[in-house]
């Protein structure tokens, strides 16, 4: 069977990269979460474009995509801010105060959680498990996790990323 390759989306040389990621599997719908990271290392985030270019690449229907796109909490579907801050709450973050810290964060860059600030220079998010239970409540910043972290705490390390912190 001769596979049919869609075209790109858009000239755009990041395309390629996901396109090869594809072509190494053949287009198939096994591919899918290889697929869907590698159009979020080149995008930043999925786009409904994306979606819908690797729904027709890898032939799997539109409900899979979007199902696999919101079910893992690595993707996220709107452009993300200069810097991410995750707030872990899992049962050990959250018995040691984890909400404490996420509603400071969500009072100082006056967004909620899943967010980014009108400058885009914060993303906010949330996990279930980070699995640093025994430094909880631990916070993400920008890839590095933050462990025994306080309201104070996480408000004076995110001053630097936000222009109307207290």
């Amino acid at each position: 069977m001769k596979v049919v390759k869609p075209a790109l989306p858009s000239p755009d040389k990041r395309w390629k990269i996901v396109d090869a990621k594809m072509r190494r599997f053949g287009y198939q719908g096994h591919a899918l979460i290889e697929t869907l990271h590698a159009v979020q290392q080149s995008f930043g985030y999925l786009d409904e474009e994306a979606l819908r270019f690797v729904v027709k690449a890898l032939h799997v229907p539109p409900s899979r995509v979007y199902g696999v796109a919101t079910f893992y909490n690595f993707f996220t579907l709107k452009p993300q801010g200069v810097h991410t801050c995750v707030v872990c709450l899992g049962t050990a973050c959250y018995v040691k105060g984890a909400e404490r810290v996420l509603a400071a964060i969500e009072r100082a860059a006056g967004i909620k959680s899943g967010e980014t600030t009108p400058d885009n220079q914060l993303s906010l998010l949330t996990v279930r498990c980070i699995g640093a239970c025994a430094i909880a409540p631990a916070v993400v910043y920008d890839g590095n996790v933050s462990g025994k972290q306080t309201a104070e705490q996480a408000v004076e390390k995110l001053k630097g990323y936000l222009h109307n912190a207290a």
